[in-house]
């Protein structure tokens, strides 16, 4: 590819300015494909093309296209699969005129997606699952595949993903380049591995839909507390791949999601300020995602394999079920909290743990727990960890020791609602 290419380790540009003539209607029409749509047109594009950084130049080149021929000619009955044919011409005519013939004659024997058996009712077959196993190929580091899946799969920028890392943008950038790479040095097929092949790379995939679906539900940084875009996608994916791979783990992370997410209405006031748990407007709760994911959970349960998806799973179950806070079972999810801490250990799962400990015995208790994570050294950088620790000296009285626990909470936090929410209890403790 020549200097004209561009890269897909950088966010999508924004849709050009319109030629005079063209109708606001097509171009909000066009506007909303792009912004919903696109990621599933660009995963095509890489199956048919066969590379990243090509699939992504040609998904520019189909929609400035489009926005220069829906105008005049209307838009198609099937707009994905006009983007995907388009783009995939439009590359085609690209290596030709740089002489890239054998290339050219090899992605001309691939069938036009339009025509293909087998595709959705807007006549293009959902590649995303295909791209994200490509995306989490053991190739590839852990780190490798989480920056590549969310980087191509769910679209979101360069800098996005490397605050959620903490590292530079830059190192992050040349983290997603060597991972094309890779993968293209080791010629991955585009393809679901076989049945032989799938448990090793589900783990991967796993965490990295949660991931995606972490960052939809509670943003790492900006002005809002979610994005339901990604937390939606994260949950289509996620149906996506129980529907493949109907194991426990599987199962309890879409439960895990759909019973996360049923509470998103109720996790902000109308201003966009945080609302905790305990004082959720509980009738408000989504109860046909807590149904959803409750069946799921018990099935996941029931067949005696679950995993750490299915017992967080549990978990927000347990919550959900509760008609009131204080009819919160607590005792349960200390129990469900120890498990998870046998299965999987980690400071994160034992602060969640100390938070239920303190519901259940005590801020005392719950205290003694917060600090014996910090005074290893644990979670030192972790806003929730002093936030948490505030909450418990402030519920015993101890003023000082919660004020300055707030003031290290806020020299961390990267997020506006929950940085409004530690100043508001900040400045009722010094008022």
């Amino acid at each position: 590819m020549d200097d004209r290419k561009v890269s897909s380790d950088e966010p999508l540009q924004p849709l050009p300015e319109p030629p005079a003539g063209a109708t606001r209607m097509v171009r909000e029409q066009l506007e909303e494909i792009y912004r919903t749509a696109s990621r599933r047109v660009f995963a095509t594009l890489v199956r048919l093309l066969g590379d990243f950084d090509l699939a992504e130049e040609a998904l520019h080149d189909a929609f400035r296209v489009a926005l220069e021929q829906w105008p005049r000619e209307g838009v198609p009955a099937n707009p994905l699969a006009w983007l995907v044919s388009t783009g995939r011409f439009k590359a085609i005519d690209g290596l030709r005129r740089r002489a890239r013939f054998d290339f050219v004659e090899d992605l001309d024997d691939r069938p036009d997606p339009a025509s293909e058996e087998g595709v959705g009712d807007d006549g293009v077959e959902d590649d995303r699952l295909r791209l994200i196993f490509i995306c989490c190929h053991p190739v590839l580091s852990p780190e490798a595949q989480v920056a590549l899946t969310l980087r191509e799969v769910c679209g979101l920028t360069t800098e996005e993903i490397a605050r959620a890392f903490l590292v530079a943008p830059p190192a992050l950038a040349q983290r997603i380049v060597r991972a094309k790479g890779k993968i293209r040095d080791a010629r991955v097929p585009y393809e679901v591995p076989s049945p032989v092949e799938q448990p090793a790379r589900l783990e991967s995939v796993l965490r990295v839909i949660y991931l995606v679906f972490n960052e939809g539900y509670s943003a790492s940084v900006g002005e809002s507390l979610t994005r339901a875009d990604l937390s939606g996608e994260a949950i289509r994916l996620g149906r996506l791949l129980a529907q493949l791979l109907p194991g426990p783990e599987s199962i309890g992370l879409l439960a895990l999601m759909l019973l996360q997410e049923s509470r998103r209405e109720t996790r902000t006031t109308a201003e966009g300020d945080l609302v905790l748990l305990d004082t959720q407007d509980r009738s408000r709760w989504n109860r046909a995602l807590i149904a959803e994911g409750t069946a799921l959970v018990e099935r996941a349960l029931v067949s005696g394999r679950a995993g750490p998806y299915a017992l967080q799973a549990a978990i927000a179950a347990v919550h959900a079920e509760a008609p009131t806070a204080a009819a919160t079972d607590w005792a349960q999810i200390v129990a469900l909290y120890d498990l998870l801490l046998r299965l999987d250990p980690s400071p994160v799962v034992e602060l969640n743990r100390a938070v239920a400990i303190a519901m259940h015995d005590g801020p005392a208790a719950g205290l003694a727990a917060v600090d014996a994570i910090l005074a290893r050294g644990h979670l030192a950088d972790y806003h929730l960890a002093h936030a948490a620790r505030a909450d418990l000296c402030r519920r015993m009285g101890r003023t000082g020791e919660a004020m300055a626990a707030y003031q290290r909470a806020l020299e961390l936090v990267r997020q506006a609602p929950e940085r409004r929410f530690l100043e508001r209890r900040l400045a009722e403790l010094q008022a």
